[in-house]
């Protein structure tokens, strides 16, 4: 075999999950990259070929190879639909953190990129830099004005929300409604904290009215997701460091999420911290505690608190750092049947990703808005009333798509939903 470059010298204990894969080529259907440029370089396998020759010394660290990496939405379909048990996500973060160390961007998407990381993890920054959101509905009434511009300043003015932003923190403890089940920690999240508040309050309330202790430490920041997923592995440990320390002394019995894309990241702690040794252990044990918020409400059954009935035909977003990621399925689905008189539908395709993968819409616009017209399209041929996922990038980005396609409806979080259904209020529309 050939030395191995330099370059990829990190990849090498990860040759074993490399050697798992019998290039069956399940995943291809699954891949949507490979259904859009149907490439075999943009496929898994195709992928995890060039990671094995960049580990055999056979090609470098070119902007040929990088573009077949930038492809990748990182939604992990591939793992799901994989007969071998292929673990891509490590191959691919660890990949992409050796882009970023020895690939040269050019400087405007350098900058792009550098721009999002520093302000989109760090709430205080990111109400900062969205002061012109009221203009944003505006603006979309102007297409011909908006297709004079960039094509990133595109799908950002197109995926963001026109709603107000909130300052709003949950109380730092929420008691339970009647005796105590369990004392979970709440992640508020940084895009969740700003766009998403409600998403925030609703979880409080149903934790709370479910029988838990709910308490959200104000001083938390990022949990490092965005930053892991685009290469940024140095600084993702930094996040999951300081986040860790926040929790450690809350006597929570488990850590609750609301956002899949970040649950997935702070299930994989352990795995990340795995070579820092004052780490390692207690990044195993904050992993152990982390759940979906659809994980901590369907363990609590019986369910105490009353559902009330909501007549409406929904369809279920599964968000991929969820169904793949974290293989939760079946959860939200009993959840949502929890609710009288609701009728959850089908929607086709419901593996495929809706194209919002972290920063993935805003770097790769148009192969985005693709898919995310291909989603909303299901969506429409399902019937339903309104749509419900769990996280907030795939809201934004199927609210976007479906405003494009004029079926505008409402794309709420379950959360928000069940939330409504207990408090007997009318639902009304999340993702504005």
């Amino acid at each position: 075999m050939a030395p191995v470059h330099r370059s990829f010298v990190s990849l090498g204990p990860l040759k074993p999950l490399m050697d798992k894969c019998v290039h069956c080529g399940f995943c291809l259907s699954t891949c949507p990259s490979y259904l859009l440029l149907g490439q075999e370089t943009d496929s898994p396998r195709g992928r995890i070929y060039l990671m094995r020759a960049g580990l055999e010394g056979r090609i470098d660290v070119t902007p040929s190879l990088v573009q077949h990496f930038d492809t990748c939405l990182g939604c992990m379909a591939c793992e799901t639909a994989c007969p071998s048990g292929v673990r891509y996500a490590p191959l691919l973060e660890d990949t992409r953190a050796i882009i970023e160390r020895h690939h040269d961007r050019g400087i405007l998407d350098r900058l792009f990129r550098q721009l999002l990381l520093a302000i989109v993890p760090y709430p205080a920054r990111l109400r900062a830099i969205s002061w012109p959101l009221p203009a944003v509905g505006f603006l979309r009434r102007f297409p011909r004005l908006l297709s004079m511009l960039p094509a990133r300043l595109r799908g950002l003015i197109a995926v963001a929300p026109s709603g107000g932003l909130s300052r709003r923190q949950p109380p730092p403890l929420t008691p339970a409604a009647g005796v105590r089940r369990l004392s979970v920690g709440l992640l508020t999240g940084c895009v969740q904290r700003v766009f998403f508040a409600d998403v925030n309050d609703a979880t409080v309330r149903l934790l709370a009215a479910e029988g838990c202790d709910v308490i959200a430490p104000p001083s938390q920041g990022c949990c490092g997701a965005l930053a892991l997923h685009a290469g940024g592995d140095a600084a993702a440990k930094d996040f999951a460091r300081a986040l860790i320390q926040t929790f450690e002394g809350s006597g929570a019995d488990q850590i609750v999420v609301n956002a899949a894309g970040c649950g997935s990241t702070m299930k994989s702690y352990g795995e990340l911290l795995a070579g820092d040794p004052a780490w390692a252990e207690r990044a195993r044990a904050f992993a152990g505690k982390v759940r979906d918020v659809t994980e901590t409400l369907s363990g609590l059954v019986p369910f105490r608190a009353a559902r009330h009935a909501v007549d409406l035909r929904v369809a279920y977003h599964d968000a991929c750092h969820l169904a793949h990621a974290q293989s939760i399925r079946q959860e939200p689905r009993e959840l949502l049947q929890s609710i009288p008189g609701l009728t959850v539908v089908p929607i086709a395709e419901s593996d495929i990703c809706c194209g919002s993968a972290g920063i993935f819409n805003l770097v790769q616009p148009e192969m985005a808005a693709t898919l995310g017209q291909r989603k909303a399209g299901r969506i429409a041929d399902s019937g339903a009333d309104i749509v419900v996922t769990s996280n907030p990038g795939c809201s934004l980005q199927i609210a976007a798509a479906r405003r494009a396609a004029g079926t505008g409806r409402p794309v709420l979080h379950i959360i928000e939903l069940l939330d409504a259904s207990v408090r007997g209020v009318p639902v009304v529309d999340g993702s504005s």
